[in-house]
């Protein structure tokens, strides 16, 4: 789908996986409209100055009678080039793009049904314009009434007031004089085959027929270029350049071309040199954690921490057995025994004995690493009562710090 951001670099692009061997572009200034016509996809660039032109829908309704159809425009049409002569390169040129846009015609071998649209273009020498124009062929036979050409149409004629067939036949009775065919010399043929078409038989004259379909347009070259759209200007109708201008204007372009590629190698270095800085960033890194890897069974035995140990990674496990042991304390009130953990005593290697337990780092509080004495035998009925923190258990007469003073009048 084409978009206003597409740009002709794109539909060159996709040109060639389609098939698109030209492009005919229409557009349209303040002072004129041209067209241009290239040819794909390294040129060379024709741009035409429309002078007078005529949509399709004008010429058909300019018409009485007109002729069109899908079928015909299931085939390309015939080209037919008028005074294209030696009148210099740029209209041999011409010549040979409008020749290029249809496929070529092998005259023994082609098929005459497949021809049912012709092309003309005349060149005129003095005005340096061209002529386009586009019809429709119709072929017919010649050598019959009216009334029996009436007859071979597909449209049957009306005989309502006629006594005899006959007299449709000899008399063509019933039909206007307009349809008087304008036929001659100039348009008489002997067909090579049958042509689709009630009476055109082989080695039969029949007459060749032209309807114009339009579109209709007058052109005059401006100018052509090397490439596609851009490129040097190899012909121009109004602007004349000398020899030093041309040269001049070589110059500059090739310093401009040798200035991108100095940028385009440039660029090509830069990109190398980042990769192999990378590169040699990725090795600089696998070697230092394969030190670190090694390094780690020394460190731990020379008492100095790791890099994971330092990070905390290698001790999820312990973690893990600590909040276990805590839960537990909280709950319970008391450790629990060594056969409920067993696995915690294994798996923590054994501190220096000044060294104090962390905390943990949720504020969950110290870990349970004391262990509470274990309860007596009481003799039965007897009952253990807590009094308050700090409370003496000589009924508020405590000693010490707890004794109460006596105040002095």
């Amino acid at each position: 789908m084409v978009r206003k951001k597409n740009s002709l670099k794109d539909c060159v692009a996709v040109a060639g996986p389609l098939g698109v061997t030209h492009f005919l572009i229409l557009s349209k200034t303040e002072t004129s409209v041209y067209f241009k016509l290239m040819r794909l996809p390294g040129g060379p660039t024709l741009t035409f100055q429309v002078k007078k032109y005529s949509l399709v829908r004008d010429v058909v309704s300019s018409l009485r009678r007109h002729r069109m159809h899908e079928q015909q425009f299931a085939h390309p049409p015939l080209l037919v080039l008028n005074s294209f002569g030696p009148h210099g390169m740029h209209v041999k040129l011409m010549a040979t793009m409008f020749q290029n846009l249809f496929p070529s015609i092998n005259v023994h071998k082609v098929n005459l049904n497949t021809i049912k649209r012709c092309l003309l273009i005349d060149y005129n020498p003095d005005s340096q314009e061209l002529d386009f124009r586009h019809y429709s062929i119709k072929v017919v036979p010649v050598g019959a009434s009216r009334g029996m050409k009436k007859l071979l149409q597909e449209k049957f004629p009306n005989m309502s007031r006629l006594q005899d067939i006959s007299e449709l036949l000899a008399t063509g009775a019933g039909l206007s004089e307009s349809e008087a065919e304008p036929d001659g010399d100039h348009n008489i043929t002997e067909l090579p085959q049958a042509v689709a078409g009630r009476g055109n038989m082989r080695a039969q004259q029949s007459a060749v027929r032209l309807t114009e379909i339009g579109p209709r347009m007058t052109l005059q070259l401006i100018k052509v270029q090397e490439g596609v759209g851009e490129g040097k200007v190899m012909f121009h109708s109004f602007v004349r350049k000398t020899e030093e201008e041309l040269q001049a204007i070589l110059e500059a372009k090739e310093k401009k071309l040798q200035l991108k590629a100095q940028r385009q190698a440039q660029q090509a270095q830069n990109v190398q040199r980042k990769q192999e800085q990378r590169e040699a960033h990725r090795k600089k890194s696998l070697e230092g954690m394969k030190k670190a890897r090694v390094g780690d069974g020394d460190e731990e035995a020379s008492g100095i921490p790791s890099i994971t140990a330092s990070l905390g990674l290698g001790e999820e496990d312990d973690d893990q057995e600590d909040d276990d042991i805590e839960y537990f304390c909280q709950a319970v009130g008391e450790a629990p025994s060594e056969d409920l953990f067993p696995e915690a005593k294994r798996k923590r290697p054994a501190k220096s004995p000044g060294r104090k337990r962390r905390e943990t780092d949720r504020g969950r509080g110290r870990l349970c690493d004391r262990k509470f004495p274990k309860p007596k035998d009481k003799p039965q009925g007897s009952q253990t009562r807590r009094e308050p923190r700090g409370a003496s258990r000589d009924g508020g007469r405590g000693r010490g710090r707890g004794r109460s003073r006596k105040r002095v009048a």
